[in-house]
């Protein structure tokens, strides 16, 4: 696992990152917390979803559990073992969860979450007593634009 916050960003992170950001706006327009993110393999788009646990009543409903879904779907396999995870926040343990099972290779995301992050933030998941996979974490990733977008969401509903 290593975790850069942000530091000598590559274009295609920013670039894949900008498409994750786009759901979490799509999101948001739907009244979700505005979270994105996309499912990339060897430098191609398999799926990308925003949050929607609200709208659809399911508590698996994060953006990084529906866009894993579709990309599993598109490959016909729940193995995603060379795909980078691009998504605008740190992942709950729960998403940790599936990403170790999908074993993704590597995971993007933007702002830190203080309060439930399971990469690196509160709970170190990646590292947990046992897991047989481990993927590469890169964070803060445009993590300005991703954070004022969660901002901007719950100052308007306050």
């Amino acid at each position: 696992m290593t975790g850069s916050q942000g530091q000598d960003e590559p274009a295609a992170d920013r670039h894949w990152m900008e498409r994750a950001l786009a759901e979490a706006r799509r999101a948001g327009e739907a009244g979700e917390v505005p979270v994105g993110a996309a499912v990339v393999h060897q430098g191609e788009l398999l799926a990308a979803a925003g949050n929607a646990p609200w709208g659809s009543h399911d508590p698996t409903g994060h953006a990084e559990i529906r866009a894993l879904r579709r990309a599993a779907a598109e490959v016909g396999n729940y193995r995603l073992p060379e795909a980078t995870l691009y998504v605008t926040l740190e992942p709950c343990l729960m998403c940790v969860g599936a990403m170790v099972h999908a074993r993704v290779a590597r995971l993007v995301y933007g702002a830190s979450d203080p309060k439930s992050g399971a990469a690196e933030s509160v709970v170190a998941g990646f590292a947990l007593p046992g897991l047989n996979h481990h993927p590469d974490v890169i964070g803060g990733v445009l993590a300005g634009q991703c954070g004022e977008l969660l901002r901007g969401f719950f100052r308007a509903r306050r």
